[in-house]
């Protein structure tokens, strides 16, 4: 069959798919990717998109429902609306199956490994039993809002530059909310964006533009984005930063750097990372991609002053907050610039003050895109002396290619585990742990075991 964008098929759902899909394959046509489906499913569907490989469609009407199926809380999560959530019409519990079913889908796929996984949910995301309203929503700290030509701010709808009125987002954090952004009016403005740090409450809004009035923004901090590239953030009012409270501390983030958008994961991943590495005094490790310094800051009274702590981090601001946080520990500095062109000059990085050793244990968070070729080089150099490491990703697919090319440079995967760190979304958050020299190697798809012995 060939499809035609727009055309109304008949299709049953056979598995999930990377990015928020299900898949259909007909025996007359390419594989169908279908959002707002659940596997099992035989479904309407409006094809979307067409490629030479494959086509795309959205689930207009249900005809055989599978029994994960919910009704979505939000009235624009559906075809057509908004992009940003792919699974509110399914339960909770099953949104962390798909998620782990993806993340296996990858493992097997590009890293040649097969095991299970489960999805962990975080504090204040399940709800009392026979209470499911509102479980999985509220969560999220950091919205950008963008704004229509008519002033009116919203969100965008998937895969479009459309902008869609959702009025209330219901997963944007309460403290987000009652700001109101997007009952004002923006003229003059590109992009309206709020973020609140759970722990002390404060909150700031982003502004690329020039609003009208600042006055009756009820927010603590209003910021501009200046510069050609709009990363230069300005206060206008208030502070450049807010002060998240995690792991038994306040941290200093600026308003435009990186923190986990979910209340609850900072705590969870950095205890993810010290459960992973096992950090003993004396030990010296490294921080790639370190941001503001949450895992170096974790690391650093662990291994104490016999050790050594580097981090690495190419954003000014967060190197500057990096270093503020990072104070209570001498032993532990941040160095500023791009990880890959800082591996590829010095080759050894993690050689601390007073420690001139190779860093033994190393964590890193990079973004979605995955790991620098020179870091999978720098961790695959036996003479390195990393013996550890912790890989955080939000991405399954680029974390399972780097695990790959890791277990083809002599690392084993000792354990994995995934936080549903983003509710309603296809998001996952994942924390890797590879070691050397380890007594087991995770099998290879097709094994008869998941777990082997080394020979």
């Amino acid at each position: 069959m060939n499809y035609q964008p727009g055309q109304v098929v008949r299709l049953t759902t056979v598995d999930v798919a990377h990015g928020g899909w299900c898949v259909a394959r007909p025996q007359d046509g390419p594989a169908v990717f279908v959002r707002h489906a659940l596997p099992g499913e035989t479904v309407l569907a409006r094809v979307t998109e067409v490629t030479s490989r494959l086509a795309r469609a959205e689930a207009v009407e249900v005809l055989a429902p599978s029994p994960d199926r919910v009704e979505p809380p939000c009235p624009h999560a559906g075809p057509g609306g908004c992009g940003g959530c792919d699974w509110q019409h399914a339960a909770l519990p099953a949104q962390r199956r798909l998620k782990a079913a993806v993340i296996r889908q990858q493992l097997r796929r590009l890293a040649g490994v097969d095991r299970e996984v489960t999805v962990e949910p975080l504090p204040g995301d399940e709800a009392p039993a026979g209470q499911d309203a509102g479980a999985g929503l509220g969560w999220r700290t950091r919205v950008q809002f963008a704004v229509r030509p008519d002033g009116v701010a919203g969100l965008h709808a998937h895969r479009s530059h459309d902008v869609i009125a959702i009025g209330e987002c219901l997963i944007a954090h309460p403290a987000i909310t009652d700001l109101g952004l997007t009952a004002r009016r923006w003229p003059t403005t590109s992009s309206v964006e709020a973020v609140v740090a759970a722990g002390s409450g404060e909150r700031a809004v982003i502004i690329a533009g020039r609003p009208a009035s600042i006055e009756a923004i009820a927010a603590d901090s209003v910021l501009r984005r200046d510069g050609p590239s709009g990363r230069r953030l300005t206060p206008v009012r208030g502070r450049a930063f807010l002060s998240q409270r995690t792991a038994g501390r306040d941290w200093r983030v600026s308003a435009g750097a990186f923190w986990q958008v979910h209340p609850g994961a900072a705590d969870a991943l950095t205890a993810a990372v010290l459960a992973a590495l096992g950090p003993r005094p004396g030990d010296a490790a490294l921080d790639l991609y370190c941001g503001v310094g949450l895992f170096a800051g974790a690391l650093a009274p662990a291994v104490g002053p016999d050790g050594s702590v580097t981090g690495i981090e190419e954003d000014a601001a967060a190197v500057r907050d990096a270093r503020h946080n990072l104070r209570p520990w001498p032993w532990a500095r941040v160095r500023k610039g791009d990880v890959a062109a800082l591996l590829r000059r010095d080759g050894q990085p993690g050689a601390g003050p007073g420690a001139g050793r190779a860093a033994r244990l190393v964590v890193a968070d990079p973004p979605r895109s995955g790991l620098a070729r020179e870091v999978v080089e720098y961790l695959g150099a036996a003479e390195h002396g990393a013996a550890r490491f912790a890989y955080v990703s939000c991405d399954p697919a680029t974390l399972a290619r780097d695990i790959g090319l890791l277990l083809a440079r002599g690392w084993a995967l000792a354990d994995l585990r995934a936080f549903d760190a983003f509710p309603m979304t296809h998001h996952v958050e994942c924390v890797a742990t590879l070691v050397r020299n380890s007594d087991q190697v995770v099998g290879r798809a097709g094994d008869p075991a998941s777990v082997v012995p080394v020979t």
